[in-house]
């Protein structure tokens, strides 16, 4: 984890920034993200990443500047976009496409040059798949028809979950399952977390600095580290202190945020040190935590969680062995 006096945007030239969880949860943005994203736009260029395959650049433009955002449709980098261009390798120009998904995959492929079909029966190239709350079987099973030929398959994303105003609900992850049921392979992926979505974003706005903010550690750190472009996790969406604590190698942030007004603040340095008796200390402002063989104890809260899950975060990502214990104040519980 990056220590110092600095932000999270110091040196910054480009912010891209995940939407669900993120900017808002569904149809209202999320507190602090609007204020925090137009303050970062004073010095440095923003975009907007999404998975979601079901709305166009437009309309996701079109929300984001209702939410006080000032935002183009090509500001917006869309899992749809990077699935095109994957899909411009792998058949010819023109080509018919069976798209299993929304206005914002259709619109994309007519821009990307391909005629779009629902059919399998009008003998698809290959199949495009990404999420809209309309796809059902019907759908799915047009999809495996036409897979069963051996044509390419091109998956927008495979999020297992969205987040929804009502609360979490399956995500394009479980509906390209059901079609990998029924014909024994997977499909290439261009969303998060494959590097291409990045990519294409990064090429778009001409960045050689740029920083991406996600909710998530699957999806979007493990992106952004696959893409090798900083990352900050934002704890207003799906994962959360347990998530954090458990990050494998791969989907471990740079930074670890509550809310987008601490991308403006210094973020604090980890100090670790190693006591004579062995124990290992590991400080985060007034948030301390003690390492002693394979438990690890809460010394101080300090004055928020965010500190106190950076230094635990730490403690056990640095620790070189398996935490088997983790002893947290009563007041901590539902937290982690």
């Amino acid at each position: 984890m990056t220590a110092g006096t600095t932000t999270p945007l110091s040196g910054v030239d480009l912010v891209l920034a995940d939407l669900d969880g993120v900017i808002y949860k569904g149809a209202d943005a999320i507190p602090h993200a609007i204020e925090g994203m137009n303050r970062a736009g004073e010095t440095a260029r923003l975009g907007y990443i999404t998975n979601n395959a079901s709305r166009t650049d437009a309309s996701v433009a079109e929300h984001l500047s209702s939410l006080g955002l000032t935002v183009a449709p090509a500001d917006v980098v869309t899992s749809p976009q990077a699935a095109v261009k994957l899909l411009a390798d792998l058949v010819p120009a023109g080509s018919t496409i069976l798209v299993i998904g929304g206005d914002g995959l259709m619109d994309e492929i007519v821009k990307g040059g391909f005629v779009p079909t629902r059919s399998a029966e009008e003998s698809p190239a290959a199949v495009i798949q990404g999420f809209a709350p309309e796809v059902g079987w019907t759908q799915l099973a047009e999809a495996s028809f036409a897979l069963h030929t051996g044509i390419p398959w091109v998956a927008t994303n495979t999020d297992w979950t969205i987040p929804v105003a009502r609360g979490t609900a399956p995500g394009n992850g479980t509906l390209v399952a059901a079609v990998h049921t029924a014909v024994g392979r997977l499909p290439v992926v261009a969303g998060k977390p494959e590097a291409a979505i990045f990519e294409v974003a990064v090429e778009r706005f001409g960045a050689s600095a740029p920083l991406f903010i996600g909710d998530r550690l699957d999806t979007d750190i493990l992106g952004a580290n696959r893409a090798k472009i900083p990352s900050a996790l934002v704890l207003t969406g799906i994962d959360q202190a347990k998530q954090v604590l458990a990050a494998d190698a791969d989907s471990r942030p740079t930074y670890i945020l509550g809310d987008l007004r601490e991308l403006h603040e210094p973020y604090p340095a980890t100090i670790e040190t190693t006591e004579p008796n062995g124990d290992v200390v590991v400080r985060v402002r007034d948030a301390v935590l003690r390492r002693r063989g394979q438990v690890l104890s809460v010394d101080s809260l300090g004055d928020g969680r965010v500190d106190l899950l950076r230094a635990g975060s730490a403690a056990i990502w640095n620790s070189g062995t398996t935490i088997y214990m983790l002893q947290v104040p009563a007041e901590l519980y539902s937290w982690v």
